[in-house]
């Protein structure tokens, strides 16, 4: 990525200072016995909730002898809380509460559920134990041993009353805790790592040394409470917290974060010189492939981890374009491409750079007013002018190709499950201006809904379907007679049947490598029984199974496919692929992964680096040459057969 950040970063950035020294104006909060600020000994203001004495701002009374304010509801629940975990310090307290063993009666008698399990062991037959939490409270523990942090599943961690002095930067692997107390101890400071736990909703730090929270936090958009009662934090976060809330707190840090350093490049990986294909250098070609996360879904709702300033459009379209111009490949197919942005910012912005776009937006724009449509995303391919002549364009729109098929019309599953996806891919076919190979590029969004795999599936079969006309077709068509005036026309290169003509599939599937999705394009088939397919009816796919002609293999397969393409915190994984055919293409050049010691401290894309919650992929190919069939050697001449027949009848 870019080391340096596009000028809006530092906008955002200035409009969020400005923010921060009005939050410094505002009134400290002081011990109700003292007229300085809290200081860092484990007796604060309401450390002893109920007592009337204590009161917020520590103003027992107002000047005419009327009782002051009481504090927020939020900060009377913080000291409640406080109180409560002070009381907790005996040895492993959480696993003795018998609030946290459920169906355990409190009064001692055996519940029937705990009667059934020790009829069970007098048996011999022993229940799985399925435990998610951890509890090392009161233990007196001076350190933590990383390989705690190995058991990754865990969602409750208990490591208060004891005696330690930091946390681990290990703990970031733990992302899927819910709760984490380290009330007690003896923190000074805390790891930044703990932004990586975007699952959190309590993290209770009471009675510490801590005087600072990191800014990294703020990633922790899901945090309901953050104890931080009795702990010398300085303004203006405790202020923030006090008159606020813990939500307020993490969206103030999450605001106000300075931007990460960047990761290192990501590595070009070169695939063993010995085993390219001879051919023209003129014949190699990049494809460049990248769900740019469409402006409307890049919400803070959705993506609650992100600094607003760095969901921005105006920041993110800066980062997307100087990626795209920095790679300068061949062939760009982008998703999420949103119609306005399309027209106003990627046509003209690429069209320095010497790109033509082909665009068409998912099919629900068919009904809606032109207003309405520019909101409306999809697929977009750009090429280079100079490399390639435009022969043809289709869209593929899969919900009409479901109502057109004779054999799904009576399909309820496709009333119900298929047809209400808008989902399209785009399809080009484009001539090299130099050597005169061709090549078919699809463009393609599946659904991307979980619940729906055998609608992923069904997706795919009909693109798959589709393309064996259209390569048919196109196999066909008569070479472009549009040369420029004043250069030499191309070579002719013929394709005897559509399997012969170079083809690229690329997009965002949704689907993980081992899906029915994966499992068709690189294998060719599936059975009408597979699991995605979950019992559902859909015609001759269910009947018959589902197949294609061509010989795919996904680009990235070659090194073993990337460790993600898609990263937030609720899912980590590949989704997106440049599928080519390996009978007329042959992979030269990958770009790698993302650096790995940057992703430690990265819970989530898009985040000031990385402008879409996908990575692009990027592919460089050299086209095979024609396999020419040699011809057939003309029958053996024994003579006129006539004549050798009529002397064997003298015989």
């Amino acid at each position: 990525m870019h080391s340096n950040l596009p000028s809006a970063a530092f906008k955002y950035q200035q409009q969020q200072q400005s923010h921060q020294h009005m939050e410094h104006n505002l009134a400290h909060v002081q011990n109700s016995n003292s007229s300085g600020p809290l200081t860092g000994t484990h007796q604060h203001a309401f450390s002893a909730v109920g007592n009337p004495g204590n009161t917020f701002n520590g103003q027992p009374h107002t000047g005419n002898g009327a009782p002051a304010q009481p504090p927020p509801l939020h900060w009377q629940e913080q000291l409640q809380l406080c109180q409560q975990t002070r009381s907790n310090g005996s040895p492993h307290h959480h696993a003795r509460s018998p609030a946290h063993r459920p169906g355990q009666s409190v009064s001692g008698a055996k519940t029937k559920k705990e009667e059934e399990e020790e009829k069970k062991r007098a048996k011999g037959n022993f229940p799985r134990q399925d435990w998610l939490a951890l509890d090392f409270s009161g233990q007196g523990l001076r350190a933590v041993s990383n390989a705690l942090f190995k058991y990754t599943f865990l969602d409750k961690l208990y490591i208060n009353h004891n005696k330690l002095t930091k946390l681990p930067s290990a703990i970031g692997r733990l992302k899927l805790l819910t709760h984490l107390d380290a009330s007690s101890n003896n923190l000074v400071d805390l790891p930044v790592e703990l932004g990586m736990l975007t699952n959190l909703r309590q993290l209770l730090l009471f009675d510490n040394q801590i005087t600072s929270i990191p800014p990294e936090l703020g990633t922790l958009y899901q945090l309901e409470m953050m104890g931080i009662e009795g702990n010398p934090i300085a303004d203006p976060l405790k202020q923030i917290m006090m008159k606020e809330g813990t939500r307020a707190l993490i969206t103030y840090l999450r605001e106000n974060c300075p931007a990460a350093v960047p990761p290192t490049a990501r590595d070009w990986v070169v695939l063993n010189d010995g085993d390219k294909p001879s051919g023209k250098e003129e014949d190699r070609f990049t494809v460049l492939c990248y769900n740019i996360l469409c402006d409307k879904y890049a919400t803070q709702t959705m993506y609650g981890y992100t600094a607003s300033w760095a969901l921005n459009w105006e920041y993110r379209k800066d980062l997307i374009l100087q990626e795209l111009q920095s790679h300068n490949a061949d062939i760009v197919c982008l998703q999420e491409v949103a119609t306005d942005n399309f027209e106003e910012v990627f046509s003209p912005a690429l069209a320095y750079h010497e790109y033509k776009g082909v665009f068409w937006p998912k099919s629900r724009a068919k009904i809606m007013s032109d207003s309405e449509k520019k909101n409306v995303d999809g697929c977009a391919t750009f090429f280079k002018t100079t490399k390639y002549t435009l022969i043809d364009k289709q869209v593929i729109d899969f919900s009409s190709s479901a109502i057109a098929r004779e054999d799904m019309k009576k399909t309820a599953d496709i009333y119900n499950r298929v047809m209400p996806k808008d989902n399209i891919a785009v399809v080009t076919f484009l001539e090299n201006k130099l050597t005169g190979y061709r090549v078919i590029i699809a463009n393609v969004h599946i659904t991307w809904d979980p619940a729906f795999k055998d609608v992923k599936l069904v997706q795919t079969a009909m693109l798959m379907e589709e393309l064996g006309k259209i390569s048919e077709k196109f196999a066909r068509t008569h070479p472009s007679t549009r040369t420029p005036a004043g250069e030499t026309p191309p070579p002719t290169v013929k394709y005897a049947e559509g399997t012969q003509i170079p083809l690229i599939i690329c997009g965002d599937f949704n689907s993980t490598p081992d899906s029915g999705v994966y499992e068709l394009l690189a294998r060719g088939q599936v059975h009408s029984e597979h699991d995605d397919l979950a019992g559902r009816t859909y015609g001759n796919f269910t009947k018959d199974g589902m197949s294609h002609p061509f010989s795919l293999k996904s680009s990235y397969a070659n090194v073993g496919e990337l460790s993600f393409t898609n990263y937030t915190p609720g899912f980590s994984g590949v989704i997106d692929y440049v599928w080519y055919s390996t009978n007329s293409l042959q992979v030269s050049g990958l770009l790698g992964e993302v650096d790995d010691r940057y992703m430690e401290r990265v819970a989530g894309f898009p985040n000031v680096h990385f402008p879409s919650d996908h990575i692009a992929l990027l592919a460089e190919f050299q086209v095979k040459p024609q396999k020419v069939k040699p011809a057939k050697p003309p029958p053996p001449d024994f003579g006129n057969s006539s004549n050798n027949n009529n002397s064997r009848d003298r015989k």
